[in-house]
């Protein structure tokens, strides 16, 4: 149990205490700027998110750098993404902030490329993260982000740029997957053939 692996355990702990900021009814005070207004929850929550978003880069930096690469991070760092990313677009949709379409696409994606990488890992081999997985995370975050915020600063010039970034995340989402079974694609072949 090394400091990357400790740092991605924290991300998975942090989800439960996202969750309960978002969807238990604690009575907090609203901040009202004009029409604009949002509960200190929504506030605290995003900045956890921001956090355990954050700690994704930090963890594999540190592996990477320090020689900590293990099998137990190899499992946790995509098993915490996923349950990051996952639990608050089913929170946005509880909320009602979020269609549920999109927050399918994007959990259906995830677990897609997860069962592809499974298998290309029981074959020895690594899917390295391609440039649009790579864009697909940071769009997703900063999708949520605009939707734990109420759309914060563009509800004030009144650009709904919540929902435009919502819709770039499930396209580039969805394109990053079919990217990722092209580019892969013997794998499952090869799969095929060994029975």
């Amino acid at each position: 149990m090394n400091l990357a692996n400790r740092i991605t355990l924290a991300r998975i702990f942090l989800v439960p205490i996202i969750m309960f900021f978002l969807l238990v009814n604690v009575k907090t005070p609203h901040i009202r700027i004009e029409q604009f207004t949002i509960t200190y929850n929504q506030i605290i929550a995003a900045l956890i998110f921001i956090v355990a978003a954050s700690t994704d880069s930090l963890d594999g930096y540190i592996a990477r750098k320090r020689k900590l690469v293990t099998n137990l991070g190899k499992l946790l760092d995509p098993l915490a993404d996923k349950l990051l990313v996952s639990a608050v677009l089913v929170s946005l949709v509880e909320m009602g902030k979020l269609g549920a379409w999109v927050a399918i696409v994007i959990i259906s994606r995830e677990f897609a490329v997860t069962g592809l990488r499974q298998i290309a890992l029981l074959e020895g081999r690594v899917m390295a993260a391609s440039k649009w997985g790579k864009w697909k995370t940071a769009v997703q975050i900063t999708a949520i982000i605009a939707l734990l915020l109420n759309n914060f600063p563009f509800e004030f010039v009144h650009f709904r740029f919540d929902l435009f970034a919502s819709w770039v995340a499930a396209i580039i989402t969805m394109y990053s997957g079919f990217d990722y079974f092209m580019k892969n694609k013997d794998v499952i072949n090869w799969n095929e053939q060994k029975q």
